[in-house]
């Protein structure tokens, strides 16, 4: 089987080691010929990496992905399920290592639900109580957001003949 593994960090001072070495030794224990990809992105919206992995997916150039977390795959409930959804359409493997998910089974399948589920569920939590912390430091009279900036101070021309001190 030819596989695509799959490794994301949010910054550019962090390293995709801890994700892409028990992904290789997996593949080499199982036998797998695989091919690293790897991305150093924060942006929920810009990730080149993975959009142009997931195409060739699509178009079936490898037989199965493989993540260390589905986290590191998708930002949002709804674009992990998109995605694999298709995928498993397309008879694409995905195996999640960290989480030892085999989306290939219906107990796998299911184990996604229940997780992308909980995600979903921390990410409201934590927006809800951003929301209400807003509130209260709004209600106590505090000023909100990114102090303006100081308009710049430019300087008074120079007139030709006088005598700037």
């Amino acid at each position: 089987m030819k596989m695509a593994i799959y490794c994301r960090v949010s910054t550019q001072d962090q390293n995709t080691d801890n994700q892409k070495l028990p992904l290789v030794q997996y593949c080499e224990r199982m036998g797998y010929e695989y091919e690293v990809f790897e991305e150093k992105e924060s942006s929920r919206n810009t990730r080149p990496i993975q959009y142009n992995l997931y195409q060739r997916l699509l178009r079936r150039e490898y037989d199965g992905l493989i993540i260390y977390k589905f986290h590191r795959w998708a930002s949002s409930t709804r674009e992990l399920v998109e995605h694999i959804e298709a995928l498993i359409s397309k008879g694409i493997a995905v195996y999640s290592y960290s989480e030892n998910i085999d989306l290939n089974t219906s107990i796998g399948r299911a184990m996604l639900t229940i997780i992308s589920a909980f995600a979903q569920l921390e990410r409201d939590l934590i927006r809800e109580r951003t929301l209400a912390g807003l509130a209260r430091a709004r209600a106590w009279g505090k000023t909100l957001g990114r102090p303006r900036k100081s308009p710049p101070v430019i300087p008074p021309p120079v007139l030709k003949g006088s005598k700037n001190l």
